[in-house]
Parts: structure tokens; sequence; C-alpha cells
């Protein structure tokens, strides 16, 4: 009698934006290479939207399959929309899962797209799996979709200890907490960087003189101030004689705001490009090639550091998230803004970031995270989750 192999479990990432592409792709290498595993693509949020590049576009050119596309209403970014899509999400994810029903489902981050999932997945009981989990971002509202996540997963992937330990306190049990590292860390070991001269080829820049990576998203907890907050960003770099290359923002409430800023700032700069996503290569490279960054993108705080590269983090969007020496923290205003890059750009500064260690990992969560994926017991111990109570003061 001839044994039948037994089927590969099913496992389905969900990918919203540029921003969780990155750091998804070595997992997804991971899952792809493994004979006993099936991926699951879902792809959704901004990755569908022309506004912002139509990045499903870059998925696709990468190799990947997509199971399916979530369409998720973006083409708006008032509050009110952001809640409607939020709404459009969960319905589209529970048709789309109920579909292709994996055995467990990977979100990453704090994302409301990642949060549709996740509450679509809950009345099918669909294990969740949540990469990024246990961390703080106070100027958003990430925060909370990122710690409601957590409550609504069944695996957690935590980037670095004291994240784990936040979750441990949130009462999740400890075997279901793997401290991996990031997993967007991993690409960097095995990445063809691309030359200087082919990233001026690319971005049609000389990058002869200092250049800048710039990333400014919205504060969503303040969309209000948004007007206000890009156009003393965009001050404090008119005074710096610099090649810049600015990415859009994500797709957060008031970012056409953003959007629109930049556009009329470089139409008067022949050294500004912006551009609605760089693709992983290029974006990589600069990492690699630049001279600083500036925004208030988390990239400042996870995969910079990786290359020394300093960074100037604006206001109040990261804050709570580790970071390393890297990263100079200042306000809103121009002035403080400008005097964050000329330390930043700086050679002593620079030099003083030789040999920096990265808080976020080691460059090889990918393994340890697909480990778990195909380990973890699948039924009822999975589903059911018991709240782990602190112990009584004083004990």
């Amino acid at each position: 009698m001839i044994e039948s192999s037994p089927m590969p479990r099913r496992i389905g990432v969900v990918t919203v934006a540029r921003s969780d592409y990155g750091h998804l792709a070595p997992v997804l290498v991971e899952i792809q290479a493994a004979p006993d595993l099936e991926l699951v693509l879902f792809v959704a949020g901004s990755h569908l939207v022309p506004r912002f590049g139509e990045t499903a576009r870059l998925v696709e050119a990468d190799g990947w399959p997509i199971a399916e596309r979530v369409a998720m209403g973006l083409d708006a970014d008032a509050p009110e929309a952001i809640g409607r899509s939020i709404g459009i999400g969960v319905t589209a994810f529970a048709g789309a899962l109920a579909r292709r029903r994996p055995d467990l489902l990977v979100v990453l981050g704090d994302r409301v797209e990642m949060l549709a999932a996740a509450v679509a997945a809950l009345p099918l009981t669909l294990p969740v799996a949540h990469l990024h989990g246990g961390e703080v971002t106070e100027g958003a509202i990430d925060e909370q979709a990122r710690h409601a996540i957590t409550k609504l997963a069944h695996l957690h992937f935590p980037a670095a200890e004291p994240y784990a330990r936040r979750l441990r306190q949130m009462g999740e049990e400890a075997w279901r907490i793997h401290c991996c590292g990031a997993p967007g860390l991993d690409r960097f070991r095995t990445m063809t960087f691309l030359s200087r001269a082919a990233l001026r080829e690319r971005l049609g820049l000389p990058l002869e003189r200092p250049t800048l990576l710039v990333t400014f998203h919205p504060v969503t907890l303040a969309p209000g101030d948004t007007a206000v907050h890009v156009d003393e960003l965009l001050a404090a770099l008119a005074r710096v004689d610099a090649d810049t290359v600015v990415t859009y923002p994500g797709a957060d409430a008031s970012s056409h705001q953003i959007i629109e800023r930049l556009g009329a700032f470089a139409d008067k700069r022949e050294r500004v490009r912006v551009v609605p996503t760089l693709g992983d290569d290029v974006y990589c490279s600069l990492l690699r090639e630049a001279d600083a960054m500036v925004g208030n993108s988390s990239s400042a705080l996870v995969e910079a550091p990786s290359f020394g590269l300093p960074a100037v983090n604006i206001g109040i969007r990261q804050r709570g998230r580790l970071r390393a020496a890297n990263v100079i923290d200042v306000d809103y205003g121009r002035d403080e803004i400008a005097a964050g890059l000329a330390r930043a750009l700086d050679p002593a500064f620079r030099r003083g970031l030789a040999g920096l260690e990265n808080p976020y990992g080691d460059g090889q969560a990918s393994p340890r995270i697909v480990k778990a994926l195909r380990d973890v017991e699948l039924g009822s111990r999975l589903i059911t989750k018991r709240f782990v109570d602190l112990p009584p003061a004083g004990r």
C-alpha cells in the first residue's frame, strides 16, 4: 500500500502597502522554499491604488503569485473615508479568506488594512500570526490598530525582547511569543545593491552633493496639522544644498496634502525627485548610499541602523519605538529640522556610527518565523486564547 504524502500547510500572507512588502519578502522566500508549505498571498490596500503607484505590479514582477486582490476603497483620505475603507476591507477579506481558507494567516505591523484582515479572520476561526507586535508609536492611530491585532492574533513574532515583554504584559501566553527579530533586515544579507552610478541613472540625479532620502507621513492623531508639518519640513529642506529623493506617504488621512505640497516643491527644484514608490532595490540601495534620511518613517529606526545611516526623525509619530544612535529626534519647526539635518550631515556624526548594532535583530528572522509557522500545532489549543494575569502588586 502506497501512503499518500500529507497535504502542505497553507500559509496565507497579507501585504497591503510597499511599507510592509519589503519586510515580508524574506518570509515569502522562506515559505516558498519549504516543500511542506504552500504560500497563499493576499494583496490589498494601497497596492491596488494607482495614486500610490499600484505597487501590486511590483509584487507580480518579483514573481509572487497573487491568490486574491482585496480592494478596500482607498480612493479618498478623509478620516471618515479611512473608516469606511476598514469596513470595506473586513467584508472583502472575509470573502477572500473563506474562498482560500489558509491554515494560518500572517499579518505584519499596524496598518488599519491589516486590522481589517485580522477582524475578518476572527469568525472564521482562522489563526493569525502577527509580526512586529508589541511596539509603540504614540503619534499615530497605528498604535491602537497594532495592539488590537495583538489581541486578535494567536502567534506573535516581535522584533525585540522589550516588545515581547509588552506582549506578555498584554496577557498573551508565553508559548505563543517568538522573539525572532525584524524579517525586513534579512533581505540585506542577499540583496544585490545598485551602485551609485546605477542610482544616478534610475533617479536622474547626479548624487554628487549630499543625498537625502525623505519620507513624511501624516500624524494621524492630529490630521488637521498635516499641512503645517509638511510646510515646516519643506522650508528646512530648502535650506540644504542636496540631491533629495522623496517618497510618497502611506494611505493615511490627509496624505493628499503632503503629496500636493511635495509636488509643488519639486516642480521648482531640479535636484528634487518625488516618486510614489522607489521599488525595494532602489530604496535599499539609497539606504546604503544616502548621506542622511529625514521624515517620520519607521524605516529610520528599523532599517537605517543596518547601514549606519543618520536619520532625522520628526515629531511624535514614532515616539516610543526602540531607536539606535543613528536617530536624531526633532520637533516640527523648520529651525529644529534644519539643525537636525546639519548634525546628521556632519561627517563626525557619521563616523561615530561605525559598527552600530541594529536593535531589531541579526538578519536571520525569517527562518525562525517560518519554522514556528511550520511546527505549531493547529487546533483548539492555538485557537482558544487564555489571558495571563500579571502577578499581584508586591509579589
